[in-house]
């Protein structure tokens, strides 16, 4: 790039990062908060045998929802499933292995992940079969907790309302959701942005996830962001 502080690429040139077999972090809550163009571009690519690591698996048509329903995710790792019943059918049929985790939990373990901790401590879900499925557990301090491990991602994808060339973010109200822990939780973060404003006119206080976590940024469909290369 001529400035290396500027991040911003295609849909298409982010697509070079997304490969099958692959696994990806990524924000949103119901579909809110989920990268629309990001998403669509990963269905055009069609990339498969996904590990999706998110908080829940939106809607059949909305969302991360659209990559469960058409059968490109192996595996999700999710607080629930309940609003997209195709994935709760490929779950029954066996072509799609769900982990679930405490929505609080999965949240605690994907920013662990983010910060390079190998996982938390939990006794949240020790009376729950589901929870407690293949996974280790300590004494500590004469009590029983689970050993939650942390998660990461090859890919994290994220939405945000507003970004400089930098890649510093500022989310819209309730779709800030679960996308900062994302942010930090890929080895590669993209994020999609629906604004891009010159470095220095955002408000040090509104930024949310500083552009140290972000390595390119991927305009929403219909924004002008040629100007960004000037």
């Amino acid at each position: 790039m001529e400035n290396s502080f500027n991040k911003i690429i295609s849909a298409e040139t982010a697509m070079e990062f997304f490969t099958d077999d692959m696994s990806i972090v990524f924000g949103g809550f119901g579909g809110i908060g989920s990268p629309p163009t990001i998403i669509d571009a990963i269905l055009e690519k069609g990339v498969q045998n996904l590990t999706l690591i998110g908080n829940d698996t939106g809607f059949p048509h909305i969302g991360i929802g659209k990559i469960v329903s058409q059968g490109r995710a192996r595996k999700v790792i999710a607080s629930h499933i309940g609003s997209n019943p195709v994935a709760g059918q490929l779950m029954t049929e066996g072509k799609l292995e769900v982990e679930f985790s405490p929505q609080g939990i999965l949240a605690e373990r994907i920013r662990a992940g983010g910060v390079g901790l190998p996982g938390i401590l939990s006794d949240i879900g020790m009376d729950n079969e589901m929870v407690l499925a293949n996974k280790q557990k300590v004494i500590l301090n004469e009590k029983e907790y689970l050993v939650e491990t942390a998660l990461t991602g090859d890919v994290a994808i994220v939405f945000a309302k507003k970004a400089d060339s930098y890649g510093n973010l500022v989310y819209d109200k309730s779709a800030r959701n679960t996308n900062p822990l994302a942010a930090m939780a890929g080895n590669i973060t993209i994020a999609e942005v629906e604004e891009l404003v010159p470095i220095g006119t955002l408000d040090p206080d509104e930024i949310v996830t500083p552009g140290v976590f972000v390595d390119f940024i991927v305009p929403s469909k219909g924004v002008n962001w040629k100007w960004a290369w000037e």
